[in-house]
């Protein structure tokens, strides 16, 4: 997508320079920064401290990691350690692991003469995949938008409520939940987008307002709590929300309070759509609630904002008293039964096994889901 007048992908291999860079998300709204991430500690630290987050933008991460690390020391040693410290970064995003297999289980078959080259080949291939995942996810998406447009009173938008970022950011472009929405800007349907600010750390309105205002989506900022009065009232035709792990059962762990909005979708009958790339389906998990870990980060980010002051200062600030603690469990489950559709690369889906195994039945395997190689 495009900041100002130049394109940007959040992550992509500087040739002239032969550097991994990011866009530093942690500045944004109120500032625009580019950081190279170099050795093994940088991309740990980009992934743990949230420079970059998304699920499908974690993977490509870990893959560009793994490949600067083949070309510093392309050991089975050095292998080994990388996988495991870079794993150990976020527990939650299945896009990390998948990333991580995907990349160790190709090198452990080379000479290690040749692993840094077939490394460097692999993460660039995880990242335009990435794209064209989130692309076709956005095609897929139209679909649905452009159903519900048609039988909306003209001039009358198509009214999405998205929670946290499933943006560009979150990937390496187009995004997963918003794809369909750019898609429908650029089909020329008139949409427009309840943004939930998303505590703790505000990525809706921080990263995911900003997305809307840089490509012209009509939108407005909401608090977290406003969702089911305006489904109450007639104001949401559609939930489209992200996933950082999806088990294959079509349960769905995501950015916390997205579980309450569902129960919301599903108590004023407004369809509840997830949308996600394949490499976030954890095939070997079935329980979402019993068996997904869930994060629990410091509890800073629920007792302090950042924001700009009046006088353009961006700065942190303490929202509680002194001896006041907060607890962060990152992530929340939603159900299946919850879920309308599942909106993949491959198509619509509805969120049970049988569903995701129309779809996927190359992960399918004498009637069983079989886990990612």
């Amino acid at each position: 997508m495009k900041v100002g007048d130049t394109h940007y992908r959040s992550i992509w291999f500087d040739e002239g320079d032969d550097q991994v860079k990011i866009i530093d998300q942690r500045w944004l709204p109120h500032e625009f920064r580019v950081v190279p991430l170099v050795s093994r500690e940088d991309f740990a630290t980009a992934i743990r401290d949230m420079w970059v987050r998304g699920a499908p933008l974690i993977g490509a991460t870990a893959a560009f990691a793994m490949a600067r690390e083949m070309k510093n020391d392309p050991s089975d040693t050095n292998l080994d350690e990388a996988w495991e410290e870079l794993h150990a970064t976020r527990p939650t995003a299945i896009n990390l692991r998948w990333a991580l297999d995907q990349m160790r289980g190709l090198l452990r078959g080379l000479p290690e003469k040749e692993r840094a080259e077939a490394a460097h080949v692999r993460a660039l291939e995880i990242s335009d995949e990435d794209v064209e995942c989130n692309r076709q996810i956005g095609l897929h998406g139209l679909e649905i938008i452009r159903k519900i447009a048609a039988g909306k009173k003209p001039g009358e938008p198509v009214n999405i409520l998205t929670h946290c970022n499933a943006g560009w950011l979150a990937t390496v472009d187009w995004g997963t939940a918003t794809s369909p929405m750019y898609h429908a800007v650029e089909a020329g349907i008139n949409v427009h987008i309840w943004v939930d600010e998303t505590r703790p750390r505000n990525q809706g309105a921080q990263l995911t307002a900003w997305e809307m205002d840089s490509h012209g989506v009509p939108h407005h900022l909401i608090v977290d709590n406003a969702g089911g009065h305006l489904m109450q009232h007639g104001q949401v035709d559609l939930v489209i929300v992200g996933t950082d792990r999806t088990t294959a059962h079509g349960d769905v762990c995501n950015k916390i309070g997205t579980y309450l909005k569902a129960l919301a979708a599903k108590d004023n009958n407004v369809p509840f759509y997830v949308a996600l790339p394949s490499p976030t389906i954890d095939w070997t998990v079935r329980d979402g609630v019993a068996e997904i870990p869930i994060e629990e980060r410091d509890d800073d980010e629920v007792t302090k904002v950042q924001g700009k002051l009046l006088d353009g200062t961006v700065t942190q600030v303490q929202i509680c008293p002194d001896g006041t603690p907060g607890g962060n469990p990152a992530f929340d489950v939603t159900p299946a039964r919850l879920i309308t559709g599942l909106i993949t690369e491959r198509g619509v889906c509805e969120a049970s096994a049988e569903g995701l195994a129309k779809l996927f039945p190359d992960r399918v395997v004498n009637g069983q889901q079989k886990a990612a190689g």
